[in-house]
C-alpha cells in the first residue's frame, strides 16, 4: 500500500472507532451530535430501499456499504468513496452491507451555502468558472486522506466539548476547504449561488418542494430561474436526472407517504391533499414507486413502525 493509502486507513479505521463508541446504545439511525450540522449513522442490518428527500451534505462511510436511487440511477459507495449532494432531491437509499458483528457507520455533514459563499470569498483560487457546464445535484468520488483526516479532527472535538465553542468553526473550514479544493469540487461551488446556472435550478427546486400541490407551468418556473423553457428543462434534467414533471410527481408521492403514515388517511385523501385529482392515477404511480399501492403499504408501514430503524434516505 502507499503511503496515501495507509493515511487513508488508518483515518476510516479512527472514524469507525469514535462512530462506534458515540453510538453505542443509540439504535440504528442517524444520530445528532454536540457539533453543527454533524449526524453519525449505525446500521446493524442491511434494509429495503428508504425513500426521501436528501438536502445538500457530504456522507462519508466508515464501514459498510450504500446505494443511493436518483431517478433510474444508482450510486453505490463503500469507504473508499464519499458521496455529496448539491440540492434538495427526491432520492432511495439502501444499505446494503450490515450486521450486528460489522455495523454499519458513517457520518452526514451539512452544507450550508453561507459558509461555502464565505470560503470562496476569502479564497478565490477556489471560486468555480462563471459558466460551468450542467451537472448532476449528486455524486460519489473517492475519498482522500486529506479529506478524512479533516473529518477525524472535527469528530475529535466530541472528546473534548468545552473546546467545541473555540475550535468547531475552523474544523468545520477545513474540511469544506479540502471538499471544494478536490477534484469534483466545482458541483459544490455553486451551491455558494456565486456564478452560473445551478443556483438558479436550485431556486426552481425549491419553489417545486413548497408549492408541489400547484398545477406544474413549466414557463412559470422558467421565468424563476430566468432562463428559456428549453434551457430551463435541460439543465433542470441535467442537475436532477428527471424533468420537472417527473420531479413534482416524487415530490408529491414522498409526501403522500408520509400523510399516510403520520396521519392515518386513507389513500384517496392522501392523494387529493398532495395535488391528485384522480385516486386510480394516484395509487397507479404510488405502485410503480414504492412497489406496492398505497393502502398496501401503509398497512405494511404501520405494522413494522416499531420495529423498523430510523434510517434516514439522505447520502449518509
Amino acid at each position: 500500500m502507499t503511503t496515501q493509502d495507509l493515511r487513508l486507513e488508518a483515518a476510516l479505521d479512527e472514524l469507525a472507532a469514535r462512530i462506534t463508541r458515540s453510538t453505542a446504545g443509540a439504535g440504528d439511525g442517524l444520530h445528532p451530535t454536540a457539533l453543527r450540522g454533524l449526524q453519525l449513522g449505525r446500521v446493524t442490518v442491511s434494509l429495503p430501499r428508504v425513500h426521501g428527500l436528501s438536502s445538500p451534505c457530504i456522507g462519508v462511510i466508515a464501514q459498510g456499504r450504500k446505494r443511493i436511487i436518483l431517478g433510474d440511477e444508482v450510486y453505490e459507495y463503500d469507504r473508499a468513496h464519499f458521496i455529496a449532494g448539491s440540492v434538495d432531491l427526491p432520492v432511495a437509499s439502501q444499505v446494503i452491507d450490515a450486521s450486528p458483528e460489522k455495523p454499519f457507520l458513517s457520518l452526514k455533514f451539512e452544507l450550508d451555502p453561507r459558509e461555502v459563499a464565505g470560503l470562496l470569498v476569502e479564497v478565490p483560487a477556489l471560486a468555480a468558472p462563471a459558466e460551468a457546464p450542467p451537472a448532476r445535484g449528486i455524486f460519489v468520488t473517492r475519498t482522500q486522506p486529506d479529506l478524512a483526516e479533516a473529518f477525524l479532527r472535527l469528530l475529535r472535538l466530541l472528546d473534548a466539548p468545552e473546546d467545541i465553542p473555540a475550535l468547531e468553526a475552523g474544523a468545520r473550514r477545513e474540511v469544506l476547504y479540502r471538499i471544494l479544493k478536490s477534484e469534483p469540487g466545482g458541483r459544490l461551488r455553486e451551491l455558494a449561488g456565486l456564478s452560473g446556472r445551478s443556483p438558479r435550478i436550485a431556486k426552481a427546486i425549491q419553489w417545486l418542494r413548497q408549492n408541489f400541490h400547484r398545477p406544474l407551468r413549466i414557463e412559470e418556473l422558467a421565468a424563476l430561474a430566468n432562463m428559456s423553457a428549453s434551457s430551463f428543462h435541460e439543465h433542470f434534467r441535467a442537475m436532477t436526472a428527471m424533468s420537472p414533471l417527473q420531479f413534482q410527481k416524487q415530490l408529491r408521492l414522498h409526501e403522500a407517504r408520509q400523510l399516510l403514515m403520520s396521519e392515518a388517511l386513507d389513500a384517496a385523501t392522501a392523494g387529493h391533499r398532495v395535488g391528485y385529482g384522480s385516486p386510480s392515477q394516484f395509487s397507479r404511480e404510488y405502485s410503480r414507486l414504492f412497489g406496492v399501492p398505497p393502502a398496501t403499504d401503509m398497512k405494511r408501514l404501520r405494522g413494522a413502525a416499531p420495529a423498523r430503524p430510523a434510517v434516514s434516505a439522505a447520502p449518509a
